[in-house]
């Protein structure tokens, strides 16, 4: 049977002014960086929905019992105010359920948790995603920076491998570079599985967060800082489908 996966984010709205002379028109595009991921995923043990980002400010859980429903939850490039800010206390001032704490009970009662990397994940750009401080970090096998947290490599860097452990058997030798992350503490609970090469940055790391299991990849998922070279490659999927094996294994 397989099982249940809500992936929340790797999605946005672009939009663009064309100006031509004297005459100008702008145009809006929508992005998914969840694309090869899904692809990834397909015909596996797991059943993933993208829940995109403009979506989740409306539609993601409001109760502990709908947040069980699912196996594991991914938070991509999602920043912790969509979560926080339902419509009804945006625009209504009404009082909602705090999602942020909803995610922390989830995980404390045996709920699966991921956390993958981007420029609204951990700390995020200008500090913006603002997860330090907050019942998500909390469960977290690393804790978020004060302030903007990204790590730029259009170099290219590598990744190192500092542990043997169930989430990174099958996988190939040599991992492809990657373009940036974001840089991370590790929380003393924490497991820290792999290191961004040449640094003591982590990459990869896991918890036992009372009942339940959280993981940290602080890369993302898909461009910019995933090359199409990484998103290719064969452990790309043994990757995610390990994550997925030891976040949902129940003990």
């Amino acid at each position: 049977m397989q099982k249940n996966v809500l992936l929340v984010g790797e999605s946005w709205t672009s939009t663009s002014t064309h100006v031509k002379g004297f005459d100008q028109f702008a145009t809006a595009t929508w992005h998914s960086g969840a694309v090869d991921f899904m692809t990834a995923l397909k015909e596996s043990d797991y059943a993933v929905t993208h829940m995109p980002a403009h979506a989740a400010a409306t539609d993601f859980p409001l109760t502990l019992a709908e947040l069980q429903q699912w196996d594991a939850i991914i938070l991509s490039d999602i920043g912790a105010n969509t979560l926080l800010l339902h419509p009804d206390t945006w625009l209504k001032s009404r009082r909602t359920a705090n999602r942020l704490t909803l995610i922390h009970d989830y995980v404390a009662a045996g709920g699966a948790l991921m956390m993958i990397g981007g420029y609204y994940s951990f700390q995020g750009i200008n500090g913006g995603a603002r997860y330090r401080n907050t019942l998500v970090e909390k469960v977290l096998p690393v804790r978020c920076l004060a302030w903007d947290d990204r790590i730029e490599t259009p170099e290219g860097c590598g990744v190192e491998a500092t542990a043997s452990h169930p989430v990174l058997a099958n996988m190939p030798a040599d991992w492809p570079w990657l373009l940036g992350y974001n840089e991370v503490e590790m929380q003393p609970e924490g497991t820290l599985l792999a290191t961004v090469a040449g640094t003591a940055h982590p990459l990869l790391a896991v918890r036992h967060y009372q009942r339940g299991r959280s993981l940290a990849w602080t890369s993302d998922m898909s461009a910019h800082w995933l090359p199409e070279e990484f998103a290719k490659w064969p452990g790309y999927r043994q990757l995610w489908i390990n994550c997925l094996d030891w976040l949902t294994e129940r003990e």
